[in-house]
């Protein structure tokens, strides 16, 4: 039997990353090319398919339908011939990522699918680190970190995971005494509880409602989302929050006051350091978050 020609494999590595970060200038960061170089590689590749995978502009590369195809084709393949080089390697060691995660992402959207992960594939294991200041870690102590962002700062790979919207919550009770309209007056009169790292929330609902000029009686800030809902349920203020923290946390002691949406400032964000998604524990989760959207 004939024995198959074998896919450029340098080639095939340089048109994963451009798919998977989603630029050719990352890519060619990331393999340490320039673009003409990584540009040849998958011109090799090309040759060898018989097909265009990609269209050239204003040196921009856009993938065509048959590289979409190809990709999906071939993706599925190379972390099974990843797997498989890892099944056979006399060091059977578990493949260990150290995340960064905020608790109340943990809790509400990455433990409840994690089970999920590790099915998919039982060696990888992570370690999780809910304390301050993950940004700055990230490419130190951490491999990667999920952080609560206006924008993550240049020099990182980023995933933007979601897109929220602003809510005041507090207690069913305190909804029924404070009313269904936005009084500057009664508010004053209140406590809002501010989450430190969403402080710009709380202006854009001000903002949003018309209420640039409000001075609460008290501001308290939480460092910890679990915490600010709990005190919130037990009516010790009026927590500005996520609607998505809202809606997760399915606690009939909560309530939104007001129906108003306000759009958020911030977002949830995987990042991490370019050269880190070399690391196959890294690029295993990040792919999965990607994949599964969480």
């Amino acid at each position: 039997m004939p024995t198959r020609r074998l896919p450029p494999l340098r080639a095939l590595e340089a048109f994963v990353r451009i798919v998977r970060l989603g630029s050719a200038r990352a890519a060619a960061t990331e393999l340490g090319l320039s673009p003409s170089a990584l540009s040849r590689r998958v011109t090799n590749l090309e040759d060898f398919v018989g097909k265009k995978l990609f269209t050239r502009a204003h040196q921009a590369m856009k993938l065509t339908d048959d590289g979409r195809a190809f990709f999906d084709a071939v993706n599925p393949h190379l972390e099974n011939l990843a797997a498989a080089v890892e099944n056979q390697s006399e060091n059977l060691q578990l493949l260990r990522l150290h995340l960064g995660v905020l608790p109340l992402f943990g809790s509400q959207r990455l433990f409840p699918r994690l089970p999920e992960l590790r099915k998919l594939y039982p060696r990888l294991h992570i370690d999780i680190d809910t304390g301050p200041g993950l940004i700055g870690r990230v490419g130190d102590t951490l491999d990667a970190a999920i952080i609560l962002t206006t924008t993550p700062e240049k020099g990182f790979h980023a995933i933007q995971l979601d897109h929220n919207t602003v809510h005041a919550i507090c207690s069913p009770q305190m909804v029924e005494e404070i009313g269904t309209s936005p009084d500057k007056d009664t508010l004053a009169k209140q406590t809002f509880l501010i989450h430190n790292d969403l402080p710009e929330s709380f202006e854009a609902w001000k903002k949003a409602l018309g209420l640039e000029g409000l001075e609460p009686a008290a501001i308290d800030h939480y460092d910890s989302g679990q915490l600010i809902l709990e005190a919130a349920a037990q009516g010790l203020g009026i927590a500005i929050m996520h609607d998505d923290h809202f809606n997760r946390a399915s606690d009939g002691r909560l309530a939104r006051l007001f129906d108003v949406t306000v759009d958020s400032p911030y977002s949830y964000w995987f990042v991490c350091k370019p050269k880190a998604l070399e690391m196959r524990p890294v690029r295993l989760f990040h792919d999965w978050l990607v994949e599964t959207g969480i």
